[in-house]
């Protein structure tokens, strides 16, 4: 599956994506702060806008790396969301637990330790059996090729 590009949304489409990775990220108990980083817009958001995204009254700016994030971000909600589907309090036990396959390291941890999205990445192959598995078959079979 090809990733989404900002202009394969309109408007209106973009300010439901926003509010609704805004609503994952206060579901996680993210301050502000840690959305942006998150996010990757600490130097190009102000924390005052994260309420304008919140009440979908902006959306936000146009990035590719951006949409990459918002792909994890959304893969992650999703995955926690089937891991534990009758309670928030679980997903949020999840994320901020230490982890064996993080060293011991949080999950949130993990996606705050790196300002690309490899963190994202990485929290999102482990609790996204699917989307590791895709992801390891798909490294093999360029392995293979070269």
């Amino acid at each position: 599956m090809a990733q989404k590009t900002y202009s394969d949304y309109s408007n209106d489409e973009m300010l439901q994506l926003t509010q609704g990775v805004i609503s994952y990220l206060d579901g996680w108990q993210l301050s502000t702060e840690q959305m942006l980083a998150v996010l990757g817009l600490g130097d190009l958001v102000k924390s005052r806008h994260i309420q304008g995204f919140r009440m979908g009254e902006r959306v936000f700016p146009e990035s590719s790396e951006l949409m990459i994030r918002i792909d994890h971000i959304i893969g992650i909600a999703d995955a926690l969301r089937t891991t534990f589907p009758f309670s928030d309090k679980m997903r949020l036990m999840w994320l901020r637990k230490p982890h064996r396959r993080f060293r011991k390291n949080t999950p949130l941890a993990v996606i705050m330790s790196d300002d690309s999205p490899n963190g994202l990445l990485k929290v999102r192959m482990e609790v996204d059996c699917a989307y590791g598995y895709a992801i390891s078959e798909a490294m093999q079979d360029a392995a293979k090729k070269s």
